[in-house]
Order: C-alpha cells, then structure tokens, then sequence
C-alpha cells in the first residue's frame, strides 16, 4: 500500500492531537504571573491550577484505551476534539478559579486520550513501509506544539498583549504623599518604573487617587 491523499489527510489530522498535546501543556507557563493577580491565588493555588491539567491527563491516557476498543479510534478521537473544544472556550470564559480548574481538567483528559489513542490510530492505518515516520509525526506535533506555546507567550509579553490599562486606586491619607511626581515615585518602588511616565493622576473629594497608565 503506497502514500495516498486520504491516508496522508486522516495522519494530519489525527496528529494534531500531538500539537494540541503540546501547546496546552505548556502554554500555561506564560499565564501564572497573570492568573495569580486576577484570581488571588496562593502558590499552592497556582500549583494546583496548572497540576489541574495534568491530572486529566493521567486519567485520559489511563482511561482512553477503553473506549478506544469499543467504539474505535477515530470515534474516540472525535469525542476528544469536541473535549478540547470544550476546555479551550471554558478556560476562556472561567468565571471564577474553580471554573478555570475544572475546565483545564477536561482539557487534560482530552490531551491524555490523544496521546494514546492518536499513534494508534495513524499505526493502524499506515502501511508497514511508512509506519514509522508518520506515528513519528505525532510526537514531532507534541514538539512543535510546545514551541508554538512558548513562542505565543513570548509574542504577548512582546507586545504587552491585554495591558492597554491598568486602574489602580491607592487610599490617598494612607500613602501621605502630594503631587503628582510622588506618585510617580511610588509607582516605580512599586516596580511598575516602565510605566512611571504614561500615566495621568488625579485626587478626586472622596480622597482616593486614581492612576491611568496609557502607552
């Protein structure tokens, strides 16, 4: 049996299963910073909340063989996608920590089950010839997945992706300081000194001063 379209197709796509294996392991890397300041989380919080994906994972690839023989492969891999689907748009619209935890989890389950049902399932249907080098192309997808993530994060740090602006009130008796060029000092004690001079502040009756940081 020789290459052809279908089969070089039905690889791609099951190997994707490998990049999107790789990406979402690792792309939480450049989001804990973040995630701590919006959820207020403890160290063992932040840990839990990237462990949360991998703890799916172990069950997936646990599980995943199960189905896998009774309904097929590409059926389960179908079911996996839908899994993805689910986890990426949760994890986007979390509405709160345990929302973000549980949908990571789903999340893991699917990169769990890929991983073991994705090679089988390109094993199964490539010649003996070519069997090597196309399961091969799924652990090549689980590289270059990792990399997309870091390289992704590194791009939104670049370019300082969702910090446009940042409103931040600070009590105006509790800092004891006048004018506009204390707050300013204050600002980079606070070792946010690369926005110390786009920022406009003011001193509202109710005592409270407000910064607006602009780029």
């Amino acid at each position: 049996m020789a290459l052809n379209p279908t089969l070089v197709k039905s690889t791609g796509v099951a190997a994707l299963g490998g990049l999107l294996f790789g990406f979402d392991t690792a792309v939480i890397s450049g989001t804990t910073q973040s995630l701590t300041q919006v959820y207020h989380l403890t160290p063992y919080l932040l840990g839990v909340t990237v462990f949360s994906a991998i703890l799916g994972t172990i069950f997936g690839s646990m599980l995943a063989g199960i189905p896998g023989e009774k309904y097929g492969r590409r059926d389960s891999l179908r079911v996996l996608a839908i899994l993805y689907l689910v986890s990426a748009l949760g994890c986007a619209l979390a509405w709160n920590w345990s929302a973000l935890v549980l949908f990571r989890f789903i999340g893991g389950l699917g990169i769990g089950g890929s991983s073991v049902l994705g090679p089988t399932y390109i094993a199964e249907l490539a010649p003996a010839k070519y069997r090597g080098r196309l399961v091969g192309l799924f652990q090549f997808n689980v590289v270059l997945g990792i990399l997309l993530a870091y390289f992704s994060n590194y791009l939104v740090g670049l370019f300082n992706l969702g910090e446009d602006q940042q409103p931040v009130s600070v009590s105006w008796s509790e800092l004891g300081l006048t004018g506009k060029h204390k707050v300013r000092d204050l600002w980079r004690q606070a070792d946010l000194g690369k926005y110390a001079d786009h920022f406009q502040a003011s001193v509202p009756r109710h005592g409270v001063v407000l910064v607006k940081i602009s780029r």
